[in-house]
Parts: C-alpha cells; sequence; structure tokens
C-alpha cells in the first residue's frame, strides 16, 4: 500500500461494497451452475475482486473496458446493472444482450463496456484498436483492458503493445496475474517470471503490485492512467493475484497446493479492506451491515434474474450479433 490517505473513507467504503458485490454474486452464480441452471462453463474471479474495483475506480466512468473470460468482476465493477448481468449469464432475454451472449461474450456499449472475451489475448487488440479510434477521433477517454497472465504469451500481446507504443495510443494494459494459465504456473511460461519486465522492450512504463490491497492497486493505477490519458501512449499494469477457485468450475486444482491457496486467503483483499475501514473509524457493525445489504441484493437478483423469460436462442444470428 503507498497512500492510504489518497483514497477518502466515503470512496474506499464504496470500493468495499462493489469488491463485497462481486464476490457474493460469483459465489451465487457457482451454486446456479452447479444446480445446472447456467450453460456452458464459468471462470470466476473470486479472490481477485481488487484489481476490478482498485483500476476501474481510478479511472473516469466513460474510458473504454475491454475483458476477458474472467470478466464478471469487471462488468460489475463499470457499473452494469448486476441484474442484467445475471440475467445474461442465466440466458434470459432481459441480459445485457438478450441471453445470446452469455458469460463470454457480454457487452454494453452505452457504458463503453466493449465485452468479455473467451479467446485468450483475444481482447487484446480490440482494446489497442479501440485506442487507436479514440485518438484518430480526439476524444479523452482511454482504454483498460483486462487480461490475464497466460494471454501475455500469445502473439497479441506482443504485436500490440509495439504497435500502441510506435503510435502513442491511449491505452492501458492491465495484467491479472493470477500464477496460472489454467494449470502452467508463470514460473513455468514467462522467462523472466513478471510480465511487466516486458513492457521496457516497447518503450512504455509499467508497474507492479500486490492485487490483494486494494489502496495498493488504486495507487499504482492512477499515475500510469495519467500517463496514457496525457498522451504519452501506453502503459502495463501487472496486478499479483489470487484466483480461490480453479481456471474454470470443473477443475480440481491438482497443480496446487492447499497450503498455497490458505497463504493467499490469509491476505485475502476483504478482509485487509475491512481492517482498513476499521482502522479509519467505521464501526465492525457498520461493516456488517454492508455485508448484509449486499447479501440481501444478491439473493433479490437471482430471484428476479431467474424468473425472467429465456432469450430467443433460435434467432441468435439475427439478433444482436447481426
Amino acid at each position: 500500500m503507498l497512500n492510504d490517505s489518497a483514497c477518502p473513507t466515503p470512496e474506499l467504503t464504496e470500493c468495499f461494497r462493489k469488491m463485497l458485490l462481486i464476490r457474493y454474486f460469483e459465489e451465487a452464480l457457482s451454486d446456479l451452475f452447479s444446480r445446472n441452471m447456467v450453460g456452458g462453463t464459468s471462470h470466476f474471479c473470486i479472490g481477485q475482486e481488487a484489481c476490478a474495483v482498485g483500476v476501474v475506480s481510478a479511472g473516469q466512468p466513460d474510458d473504454v473496458i475491454v475483458s476477458n473470460h474472467r470478466g464478471h468482476g469487471h462488468l460489475l465493477a463499470r457499473g452494469l446493472d448486476p441484474m442484467r448481468v445475471m440475467a445474461e449469464l442465466l440466458g434470459r432475454k432481459t441480459g445485457y444482450c438478450g441471453g445470446r451472449g452469455g458469460s463470454q461474450h457480454m457487452c454494453a456499449m452505452d457504458l463503453a463496456f466493449l465485452g468479455t472475451n473467451g479467446i485468450t489475448g483475444g481482447g487484446i487488440p480490440i482494446a489497442t484498436g479501440a485506442a487507436f479510434a479514440l485518438k484518430y477521433q480526439e476524444r479523452p477517454q482511454i482504454v483498460i483492458a483486462f487480461f490475464g497472465d497466460g494471454a501475455s504469451n500469445q502473439g497479441t500481446f506482443h504485436e500490440s503493445l509495439n504497435m500502441a507504443s510506435l503510435w502513442k495510443l491511449p491505452v492501458l494494459y492491465v495484467c491479472e496475474n493470477n500464477l496460472y494459465g489454467m494449470s502452467i504456473s508463470v514460473s513455468s511460461s514467462v522467462a523472466s517470471g513478471t510480465v511487466a519486465a516486458r513492457a521496457p522492450a516497447y518503450n512504455m512504463p509499467a508497474s507492479s503490485c500486490d492485487g490483494m490491497d486494494i489502496l495498493a492497486v488504486r495507487d499504482h493505477a492512477a499515475p500510469l492512467i495519467e500517463h496514457v490519458r496525457s498522451g504519452a501512449g501506453p502503459a502495463l499494469l501487472e496486478l499479483h493475484t489470487y484466483r480461490y477457485c480453479g481456471h474454470s468450475k470443473n477443475d480440481a486444482r491438482l497443480y496446487r497446493t492447499r497450503e498455497e491457496e490458505a497463504e493467499w486467503h490469509s491476505r485475502d483483499c476483504l478482509d485487509q479492506a475491512a481492517n482498513l475501514l476499521r482502522e479509519r473509524g467505521i464501526s465492525q457493525a457498520e461493516i456488517d451491515a454492508i455485508k448484509q445489504a449486499v447479501n440481501v441484493d444478491i439473493e433479490r437478483i437471482v430471484d428476479e434474474a431467474s424468473q425472467q423469460p429465456y432469450g430467443d436462442q433460435d434467432h441468435a444470428l439475427g439478433g444482436v450479433y447481426a
């Protein structure tokens, strides 16, 4: 953590509430998946909540966001309606893409959210192209592109960063390094051991920090966002975090130890944020009230979304993707 005072207590409280929203949303979704109410697969970001909330809260509400396959947290951090997100995941007509996009292909253009993406590294060139459009149109927004450590080994990562640097495009590349690309550890797939070390090759600034600390994420994201918005070109932010679940719902996590998982659980981003709030005079009763309110909201969201009519799957190609 760098600068505790840079985040006013009301803003920190809102960050805590959004992280809770993401955590409880994902846990409810996991339960629905187990009950065979969610089609396809699901990739949960439980444990990584501070990454999405910290970076998005450091930007502007109209900055463009591009996500990846583990994107529910990014959607909620941006401020999408949780009920419509849940409805989309359940294939309902009231979802953001009429129930046709699901987890891997959900977007909200009115909120400058260009979409989640089922292809590893697939969102990185989309973000780069969006940044080119913003510069060409001389608009003040920037693009924030989220991806995992595994995506940094794709050719799209290297091509995009090189192009963005050459053309000084307004894009912040955010790597949520959760130590594993599916089951392959970073130590076995990234020669330098850190994704941020690759930025100098593309002549751009980079920063790396504890992705479990909401204030550290904000404090590292803010100057990079300012750099990008100034027109000085792209930047790279690496957040060291951890997904408590496996890569996807059916991953038994045989490639890592329970001791490693316990160590990361001991650094939980929600617990850290709650401790910070208590240090600032927020009582445990107030913290518990926030938790209860979010939990009630999630119960209502699941109930409402599951009662919505299903989307017209038979005519998907003639709908929002036509």
